[in-house]
């Protein structure tokens, strides 16, 4: 367990050693249910191919792949946007980072994304601001391998979101979920896959996150976050198949009670991962969550990462 003072909180211009990596998860759901998002700001962006070909050539600056994922959900449609740029793009402080035209404030109380980025592959305007803020700030952070090299840290499990976009035009607030996973090696050296989920309950938040390691161990983590900032482990629920992607036939699983789970939409049908809201029992309550499946063999594979660039092109300004 870590504490970080008010003045460096949430760390984001940290020291990240060459060939590792940072990034800053959110995750959000409206109030009706009928719009979700994700953002996700990289330093050494882990699924980029760029820098994993970088990687390939010798010990990579992870500065020179910044990137800014942006994922919006409705009926009518979604939009992503990933472009990757390299440190003369990015300015970071401890509250504050820049990547090329969008950029992330902590403020004290909330952290705001100011976003201006173009979705692909159809080229579309992604525009406008959204705000998060946490019922209080966790101080855990956890190992996710025997050596240390990958943590997770569930900053904010408990928190609001408000969403004001001109390009597409929305309004709405919602639940959500801040965290943060930070690495000194690449994700596909110590990890064969792992299934990761959340959900909002009336109590608090609850997290799920197990995987396969290369060395064939597992690891599985059943959390329950109060609203305050507590964490607390509670006893996994018996393990529930998903059906896999229509697509590119992700494998997917999760924990729910009964060891029965249904998927209500797949919002991320892709090559290496899948995203997901899932109906199920959990702490003997019906819930949604919010559900990804990553599979770090398929990232790995040349045929999928030189698939990848059409979905994240990459800038230098």
């Amino acid at each position: 367990m870590k504490t970080n003072s008010a003045e460096e909180f949430p760390h984001f211009n940290q020291a990240v050693p060459k060939d590792g990596y940072v990034w800053w998860y959110v995750d959000a759901v409206s109030d009706d249910g009928e719009q979700a998002l994700t953002m996700i700001a990289f330093v050494g962006s882990v699924f980029s191919p760029y820098y994993a070909w970088a990687r390939s050539r010798g010990p990579t600056e992870p500065l020179d792949h910044c990137a800014l994922n942006v994922a919006l959900y409705r009926r009518r449609g979604k939009r992503w946007a990933m472009t990757e740029r390299s440190r003369s793009a990015v300015v970071r402080t401890a509250t504050s980072f820049q990547i090329g035209p969008s950029s992330l404030i902590w403020d004290g109380s909330s952290l705001s994304y100011d976003i201006d980025e173009w979705s692909v592959p159809v080229p579309t305007r992604i525009r406008g601001q959204v705000r998060i803020w946490p019922t209080a700030i966790t101080e855990h952070e956890f190992s996710l391998d025997s050596g240390g090299h990958h943590r997770w840290r569930p900053i904010a499990p408990c928190a609001r979101v408000e969403v004001q976009l001109g390009n597409p035009s929305l309004r709405w607030s919602g639940d959500a979920y801040w965290d943060s996973n930070a690495g000194t090696r690449p994700l596909e050296a110590d990890f064969v896959s792992w299934n990761w989920s959340r959900t909002s309950q009336p109590e608090g938040a609850s997290i799920l996150y197990e995987g396969i390691r290369r060395s064939g161990d597992s690891f599985c983590l059943a959390l329950h976050a109060d609203p305050n900032g507590g964490i607390e482990p509670f006893e996994p629920p018996e393990a529930a198949a998903l059906s896999t992607t229509r697509w590119w036939r992700i494998a997917r699983s999760t924990r729910a009670d009964g060891g029965q789970a249904r998927v209500l939409n797949t919002l991320e049908d892709t090559p290496f991962y899948s995203r997901s809201l899932l109906s199920k029992s959990l702490r003997d309550q019906p819930v949604t969550m919010v559900h990804e499946s990553l599979s770090l063999d398929r990232f790995s594979s040349a045929w999928v990462r030189c698939l990848l660039p059409f979905r994240m092109p990459r800038r230098f300004l």
